[in-house]
Parts: C-alpha cells; sequence; structure tokens
C-alpha cells in the first residue's frame, strides 16, 4: 500500500469512527464555525483543568464531508489531555502544512494530523480540513481568556 492509500484509510477511519463526537459538559467554552464554501459546520467544546493550562476535553459535533469530520476526529484525538501551550503549537504546525499547497513537509509532532498534508494541494479542500480546528482555536482563546 502506498503512503497516500495509507493516509487516506487513516482519514476514512476518522470519518468512520470519530473521536470527541458528541457536545458533553461540562466544558470552559464552545465556539460554532461553518465554512461557507460547502456549508460544512461544527460546533466544538473545550474543557480546561483548574488552572487553565491543560485541555481536559475536547467535545465536537457536526456534518459535513469525510475531510472535515476526520480533521476534527483527529484533533480531538490528538489534542485531550495534553497543555494548551502544546495544542497550539500543534495548531499552528498543522496551518503552516495546509498553507503549503503539498509543498511543506510534514512534521512528525503532527501524528495522524500528516494525513492531510495531500490535501493541502487542493485550495477548496483545505477549508474542510482547516474547519474544526479553527473552531477549537477560537474555543480556546475563548476559554483562556475568560480566565
Amino acid at each position: 500500500m502506498s503512503i497516500e492509500g495509507m493516509y487516506q484509510e487513516v482519514i476514512l477511519d476518522h470519518h468512520r469512527n470519530p473521536v470527541g463526537k458528541g457536545l458533553r459538559e461540562p466544558f470552559a467554552a464552545q465556539a460554532h464555525h461553518i465554512n461557507t464554501s460547502c456549508g460544512d459546520e461544527l460546533t466544538v467544546r473545550v474543557a480546561l483543568d483548574a488552572a487553565g493550562e491543560s485541555i481536559t476535553d475536547i467535545s465536537w459535533d457536526g456534518q459535513g464531508c469525510a475531510i472535515s469530520m476526520a480533521s476534527m476526529s483527529i484533533l480531538a484525538e490528538s489534542a485531550t489531555a495534553g497543555s494548551v501551550a502544546a495544542e497550539r503549537e500543534l495548531h499552528a504546525k498543522f496551518l503552516e502544512l495546509m498553507h503549503g499547497r503539498g509543498e511543506v513537509s510534514a512534521d512528525p509532532a503532527l501524528g495522524e494530523a500528516v494525513a492531510f498534508g495531500g490535501v493541502a494541494q487542493f485550495p477548496a479542500r483545505v477549508k474542510c480540513a482547516l474547519l474544526g480546528w479553527m473552531a477549537a482555536a477560537d474555543a480556546l482563546d475563548q476559554a483562556t481568556s475568560q480566565r
């Protein structure tokens, strides 16, 4: 199996078996984003520890294409139980990958999110891959600014 085929399998697996799907309480903040290009939409909730330094939960719900749903699933899996600083760093690396138009090497720190490197070659699909990441960043910003 080619590397592209393996990446497609990762995306399809997360689409079929999403991590973190289903809005949960308690939560510190939530954000709702819509991709106006295609109609995909997501609501993301984040919960933080008492100090506001670690993510204790990311939950989400939404509808859309396999790329947007799988991307959110991978984010939920990788960011839950991590530090806020680490998630912001991961977010920056994912943005760099998505805006690289397929010419940026994926940082191994992205974990399964490297599967979206091929998506970066298709500008119309980049918004799909970024939808959940941008909503999660907004929710995280809200949660940390309330402290």
